[in-house]
């Protein structure tokens, strides 16, 4: 429900009861991955989405009754052979889906109102909900449980409980830190008493951090399309340029963030982790090859030069001779982007974008249309959850 924080927050602060319903598990080709959330206040209004639209009409009424009858259940949808009317996902994934009643009443709501409001004002914290086994009935009941969720911090504080082993509650915690500390969502099966083996429960771990960060150095026309497209895919956008001339906020007026410093001097005092891109426009060797030296070496998941293959060559060399060694050289992507024939900032800026979301992925880069490489790429599935409560 994380990936609908902002708007479940308000829902909260206006005293609303609402039910969620939210992406436990998929299999197969399923459109949204675990943790994309419906949510549905008690006048029928909805938002979010689990399904991009094949099975939204039967998971609003589901909510409709949580809401109604304050039962918490796991349903699965999947695609039906023999009935061609059922409800399912027509791209023949499965979906298990949990859908929670957050009422007034509910004893987990003050656990689940700090998570929203964590995540809403981008705090990074995460979510811990029993979703199937022995105590699922128990912590997921309509008497319910003082918190029946758990909130775990990136310290490792967490508060909330499933009220029935408190080894449980801590073992939850500190698997689900490890999830926040990757900012992934996913499920885990942990013993009804908190061991990593037994009768396993299973918890479903929604995480939620601070947007990644795209920076881009060189504030030029085809930056300014970039940091659109940016913006667009949810990064938080800085630019960067020496020239106070250039770097102005009637130029990049979308940018989150604005720097005048030397480029290279900025990227080795600034705040970067594994979802940072580094996008390096300047196409200049006075600033390109310092920078480069510097971006090369951090854990940052892309590194981007813009450039003809002429002067990728000679960038190369040039990085080669301040010290970079092959393998260094071979996390660049240069020239930037994928061969989309683009001409114009905007479709530079597409193309630059194209291979950033590839490399997220695991994508190629080709056209799907006579392929038969899967078109949902997930390097780390999640189970399906093959036994409901």
């Amino acid at each position: 429900m994380l990936d609908i924080a902002e708007e479940l927050n308000r829902w909260v602060g206006q005293g609303r009861d609402f039910a969620v319903a939210t992406v436990v598990a998929v299999g197969g080709s399923a459109p949204r991955q675990p943790g994309a959330a419906l949510a549905v206040d008690a006048d029928g209004t909805a938002i979010g989405s689990v399904s991009g639209g094949c099975v939204e009409g039967a998971v609003y009424e589901l909510c409709r009754q949580a809401l109604k009858d304050g039962e918490t259940v796991l349903e699965r949808f999947g695609y039906s052979d023999e009935d061609a009317f059922a409800v399912g996902l027509t791209c023949g994934g499965v979906i298990d889906i949990l859908v929670t009643p957050v009422r007034a009443d509910d004893p987990a709501r003050p656990v689940i109102a700090a998570t929203l409001a964590a995540a809403a004002g981008g705090r990074a914290a995460a979510l811990a909900r029993i979703v199937a086994g022995p105590l699922a009935r128990i912590v997921a009941g309509p008497a319910g449980l003082p918190g029946r969720a758990l909130l775990v911090r990136p310290d490792g504080s967490y508060d909330g409980g499933y009220g029935a082993h408190p080894e449980l509650d801590r073992t939850v915690a500190a698997e689900a830190r490890a999830l926040l500390d990757g900012g992934r969502t996913g499920t885990l099966e942990i013993g009804a008493r908190g061991a990593r083996c037994g009768a396993p429960v299973t918890v479903l771990v929604e995480s939620s951090v601070p947007p990644p960060r795209m920076i881009v150095f060189g504030a030029i026309d085809f930056a300014s399309a970039l940091v659109r497209v940016g913006k667009f895919l949810g990064y938080h956008v800085t630019v960067c340029d020496a020239r106070p001339v250039f770097a102005t906020r009637t130029r990049f007026p979308e940018a989150d963030e604005i720097v005048v410093e030397w480029p290279h001097t900025y990227l080795e005092r600034t705040g970067t982790d594994g979802r940072t891109v580094l996008c390096v426009l300047t196409h200049d060797a006075k600033f390109d090859v310092p920078l480069l030296k510097v971006a090369l070496r951090l854990p940052v998941a892309y590194v981007g030069a813009m450039g003809s293959r002429r002067t990728h060559l000679d960038r190369a060399r040039r990085l080669r001779e301040v010290g970079l060694t092959e393998r260094e050289l071979a996390r660049l992507r240069s020239p930037i982007g994928l061969d989309l024939g683009a001409r114009t900032p905007e479709e530079t800026a597409l193309s630059i974008a194209a291979e950033i979301i590839a490399t997220r992925r695991g994508g190629t880069g080709t056209t799907l249309t006579g392929g038969h490489t899967p078109i949902h790429h997930d390097p780390t599935p999640h189970p399906r959850i093959d036994s409901v409560a």
